[in-house]
């Protein structure tokens, strides 16, 4: 027998004690959490019915607190979890729902900041964060070996696709293109500066002519979020009709985004009480009233319907194949951290986006800021702001579901 035996396997070693302590503290303490959120559960939510049924106003503040309870009964769901495992002895699971905490810890960090500012508030979260940082990276190394050769494996599929110009095109009889987070992400992002692009040609020429305005849809860039939103279900809609009869893709296109964009335009309606377009009184050919705009109460209307149908066929036949040949000019090296940073901007913008909106209507509506975040977009985001960058865009509380 040889005197040097082999190490045993990272699954069989056992947990130290101390995280076995620690453990047990996640599992007690995050229990506790469970229980008094079960408590004060059944009073929350019968409040929050009779808040809507009497039509008071929900803030951003407000809607964070519900938020952060979700974040805190789904932390303490996987901390019971986390505590269980780990005196079972069950390293590779312990890491795995350590990456998944840490995401949750992030969130509920980025909320109380914004409904409590900076202080000593911070600090238990932040240790928290910090020993699951650890614990994800030191309690089952294998699983870190794993994930980098898996890298390794698809970095060098993703170059050989790349030397043979077929990156991103679907195998098989899938479609067109991939339908993967890269694809549709930069499908999304290049649309919607497109799409700001054609709307705000289409209101200098016809709408109102040699008159610019702003027609951007988010707080930063040059982003119409509609437009990114419809192209992407576009995308999936049609990637298998690429081949199809004309008429198709088209009437395919036409409804889907009609539907669309009378969906979007209730839910900033009825959320914001924000109308940005209104198709009411709209005709046909000047002869007759519009029985699209009509049905849809100015939502959407039919030559925008087929302005989309046309679109559509454009895109699927045109715009898709130009757009994979300019995605895939990102050098593949780069391929997943770049998209990966710029995803993150885009979510913090459009959140952003989001919450100055509900901040723009709270003010609106006469109530004044009551957190931190509030007071951080009535002070940077002030109503002459926003008023300016999204011009085409009016906020009228009284159209709101909220009263």
């Amino acid at each position: 027998m040889s005197n040097h035996e082999a190490p045993a396997p990272a699954e069989s070693r056992k947990i130290s004690v101390l995280l076995k302590v620690y453990g047990v503290y996640c599992l007690i303490t995050a229990a506790a959490v469970l229980v008094l959120l079960a408590l004060i559960a059944i009073p929350l939510v019968q409040y929050g019915a009779d808040l809507y049924r009497e039509r008071h106003d929900v803030t951003l503040t407000m809607t964070l607190v519900a938020v952060q309870l979700v974040t805190m009964f789904l932390a303490s769901v996987g901390y019971v979890a986390f505590g269980v495992l780990v005196l079972k002895n069950r390293r590779r699971h312990v890491a795995q729902i350590a990456y998944a905490l840490l995401g949750v810890g992030i969130v509920n960090l980025i909320l109380e900041i914004m409904l409590n500012g900076f202080g000593d508030n911070l600090i238990y979260d932040g240790v928290r964060l910090v020993v699951l940082l650890v614990i994800s990276v030191t309690v089952d190394p294998t699983l870190i070996s794993e994930r980098q050769l898996q890298r390794k494996l698809r970095d060098m599929e993703t170059e050989e696709e790349a030397e043979a110009g077929t990156l991103g095109r679907a195998k098989g009889d899938r479609g067109f293109i991939e339908l993967d987070f890269f694809n549709l992400f930069w499908v999304f992002v290049v649309c919607c500066v497109l799409g700001l692009i054609i709307e705000t040609v289409y209101h200098m020429v016809v709408v109102d002519p040699g008159v610019y305005q702003d027609r951007a849809g988010m707080l930063y860039g040059p982003f119409s979020p509609i437009y990114g939103f419809g192209a992407v279900l576009m995308t999936v809609a049609l990637n298998r009709f690429y081949r199809a009869n004309p008429v198709v893709i088209f009437l395919v296109s036409a409804v889907i985004g009609g539907l669309f964009e009378a969906a979007v335009s209730w839910f900033m309606q009825v959320g914001f009480g924000a109308v940005a377009w209104d198709y009411s009184g709209s005709t046909i050919f000047g002869l007759f009233p519009d029985p699209i705009a009509a049905l849809f109460g100015g939502r959407t209307s039919t030559l925008f319907m087929c302005m989309w149908g046309a679109l559509g066929f454009v895109w699927i036949k045109v715009c898709l194949p130009w757009l994979l040949k300019l995605i895939n000019l990102i050098p593949w090296q780069a391929r997943y951290s770049f998209t990966a940073l710029c995803a993150v901007l885009m979510l913090v913008n459009g959140v952003m986006t989001l919450q100055s909106l509900e901040c723009w209507y709270q003010r609106e509506s006469g109530l004044p800021p009551s957190s931190p975040v509030e007071e951080f977009y009535a002070e940077h985001y002030d109503d002459a702001y926003m008023a300016h960058r999204f011009q085409s865009m009016r906020i009228t509380p009284e159209d709101a579901a909220r009263g």
